[in-house]
């Protein structure tokens, strides 16, 4: 196993600090730093009460929880969310109601993911050709259906 990389935190309360829901979880939890009801169709952004400084060479990303989108509808519009290494604010979840029911989120629910990753950066090299590969310009299903 890796070992665990350290990042700075605050938290409202401790019950906000992301926790990892078993010892080989990817992500660790977000919960819900406030309680809102939302309605099918709707996008909100949830408080989570935290605030972390991520390392440099390295990025936060809010992924949904398969559970919620199963058995609730919810999900996340822009997942995976990014957090940069030299953002200082509020992490918030932004939520969509898919489902055709309202949805109360009570403050402490877990509703996201939190995995913390490394970034590579990119230098261009800009060409006249790209090298060739046995795939060439094939997409959009051009591997297969199934």
């Amino acid at each position: 196993m890796n070992p665990p990389v350290r990042v700075p935190i605050t938290a409202e309360s401790p019950e906000c600090v992301p926790t990892y829901a078993t010892d080989h979880a990817a992500g660790m939890d977000l919960r819900a730093n406030e309680e809102c009801d939302l309605q099918p169709g709707e996008r909100r952004a949830v408080s989570t009460g935290i605030r972390i400084a991520v390392p440099e060479g390295y990025e936060g990303q809010v992924r949904p929880r398969s559970g919620l989108a199963l058995s609730k509808g919810l999900s996340i519009p822009n997942a995976p969310g990014t957090i940069d290494a030299d953002y200082r604010g509020e992490v918030k979840v932004i939520l969509i109601n898919l489902g055709a029911e309202p949805v109360l989120i009570k403050r402490g629910d877990r509703i996201a993911q939190l995995v913390i990753g490394p970034v590579a950066r990119v230098e261009w090299e800009t060409c006249d050709d790209l090298p060739s590969s046995g795939r060439g310009e094939g997409g959009f299903g051009s591997t297969g259906t199934g």
